[in-house]
């Protein structure tokens, strides 16, 4: 059987060390060496590569997996130059990096880990991983947008996946999405001439929000964890 193969950024970030754009710039610096030589920018390795970084062995970190009720005004990126970035707001010890996004604009539920591989699995549009919102626009809206939504919506020449949308009240209502394209909700309500006044993530999977107070983060309990991996 053939010996599989990762790019180095991927193995670190899959470890919980750095992130890939870290793990680029300590390839410039010289600092990663893949079997006694110095690391190339995207360079493949095997499983039973010796990976040094500092001439230290890549340390087994921990997985840590957070849920966290976002602001509104923070970016989800790890990018530390973007200006009210998520990862000095949670000023967490370790490395951690948001999985997926949730757009400025918007607050609620954002998973924090430094588990590369579940994160790249919930974040695969492919999964059809269903994520909730609260939504409330500019004004009442009729039965008729809703089922419309829930048909699936073109935007910028892609139709959306169809969607559960439930009304909550003559403004708002709450959509199941099983696909994340850039400012999804806000492009389908603007389609039908509406504009979104607050938006917020309520469920990831398994995982609610419920009881967490905005800027507030907790860890995933257990039984979170359990039906999260069976979902995934």
């Amino acid at each position: 059987m053939d010996e599989k193969v990762i790019r180095i950024n991927k193995f670190l970030s899959n470890a919980g060390f750095c992130s890939r754009k870290e793990t680029n710039r300590l390839i410039e610096e010289n600092r990663i060496k893949v079997n006694k030589e110095y690391c190339n920018i995207g360079q493949w390795i095997k499983e039973t590569d010796e990976i040094l970084v500092d001439d230290k062995v890549v340390p087994v970190k921990k997985k840590v997996y957070i849920v966290l009720n976002k602001p509104v005004g923070v970016t989800c990126t790890a990018a530390r130059e973007v200006k009210n970035n998520i990862i000095d707001f949670i000023n967490y010890p370790d490395y951690i990096f948001p999985v997926g996004r949730l757009d400025k604009d918007s607050e609620g539920l954002i998973l924090m880990t430094n588990d590369g591989e579940l994160a790249s699995t919930i974040s695969d549009a492919a999964n059809e991983h269903e994520k909730e919102y609260l939504v409330t626009v500019d004004k009442p809206f009729e039965d008729e947008f809703m089922i419309n939504m829930s048909a699936g919506v073109e935007i910028f020449g892609v139709k959306t996946r169809p969607c559960k949308v439930i009304r909550v009240d003559k403004d708002t209502f709450r959509i199941i999405l099983s696909q994340g394209l850039n400012r999804q909700i806000r492009k389908m309500t603007k389609a039908f001439g509406y504009n979104v006044i607050s938006l917020k993530r309520i469920r990831i999977l398994n995982i609610k929000i419920d009881g967490l107070e905005t800027g507030s983060w907790r860890n995933l309990t257990e039984n979170e964890m359990l039906q999260l991996r069976k979902q995934t």
